[in-house]
């Protein structure tokens, strides 16, 4: 019993450990936004701000064109979102219904997909956008992100779809009801934690994207909000630490509101008594 106890102890002081590493880089990053800059400059830094100040979201506001830069980065995230779930559902509900060759290699390659650094495939993804006159667009940018989305959207929502009883299916066949008629009317009700867990990662993933945006968007009003924040850094690599830091405390609030609203229904059972014996 002794042992259990300890066992249990050590598990709740790791988990501890690993939620302060989460949070303190987050609460740093908020402390910073709100200190003066003779504060920012001290040698002795402080948690809490001694004199707090909205001064660095102003001046962030003022120097850099933030709000149209967020509007880019929702109007990305929000295609790439809702294209890569469109795409993922059917495409996960046929790789998990008909397990075949083709569709295991299918899965394998999905999960080989993963381990690609993005430097490996900007080279191809520019010229093929070039050769469709995407270059400079959002089309052109929700385009790569739903190509990048798409094989961890689908890894995901396989997973749910095997975990919906066929005999619900077997169920609309007998009533007449066919292959589309099925997934739509009955399988896709009961994926919706699926659905929704796969368009939050494919909304994250693009809101904090850098590395394609700051490649394939060339014009300062069609960068998105993590390229613009890059604008804090002066030429010779030092950073405006206030504007910036508020600036990016703003950039992380639409990914936390996001995973506020909709984390109980990840997490809430939908099958729950969905078949009767």
């Amino acid at each position: 019993m002794r042992t259990g106890r300890t066992a249990r102890a050590g598990q709740y002081v790791a988990l501890l450990a690993y939620l302060v590493f989460l949070a303190f880089p987050f609460l740093w990053l908020i402390s910073t936004a709100f200190k003066p800059p003779r504060e920012l400059g001290s040698l002795h830094p402080t948690w809490i701000p001694r004199d707090p100040t909205l001064a660095n979201f102003r001046q962030a506001f003022d120097e850099q064109p933030l709000l149209h830069a967020a509007l880019n980065s929702l109007i990305a995230a929000l295609g790439a979102a809702l294209v890569a779930v469109l795409l993922a559902t059917p495409m996960a509900y046929v790789m998990a219904r008909h397990r075949t060759r083709l569709t295991r290699a299918a899965t394998g390659w999905v999960v080989v997909s993963q381990a690609f650094p993005l430097v490996l495939v900007i080279i191809p993804l520019f010229l093929v956008l070039k050769n469709l006159r995407l270059i400079n667009s959002m089309a052109g940018l929700i385009m790569v992100y739903v190509v990048w989305a798409l094989p961890f959207a689908l890894w995901m929502l396989v997973g749910y779809v095997r975990a919906v009883p066929p005999e619900l299916e077997e169920a609309a066949a007998v009533d007449g009801a066919g292959r589309l008629r099925t997934l739509v009317s009955v399988t896709a009700p009961l994926l919706a934690p699926g659905i929704v867990a796969t368009a939050m990662f494919a909304f994250v993933t693009a809101w904090n994207e850098f590395f394609f945006a700051l490649v394939l968007l060339k014009t300062p009003e069609k960068q998105t909000l993590p390229v613009i924040l890059t604008h804090f850094i002066g030429a010779e690599g030092v950073a405006d630490l206030g504007p910036l830091a508020a600036a990016a405390f703003l950039a992380t609030l639409p990914s936390l509101v996001v995973f506020a609203l909709i984390q109980r229904r990840i997490t809430g059972g939908m099958l729950t008594g969905a078949v009767k014996n």
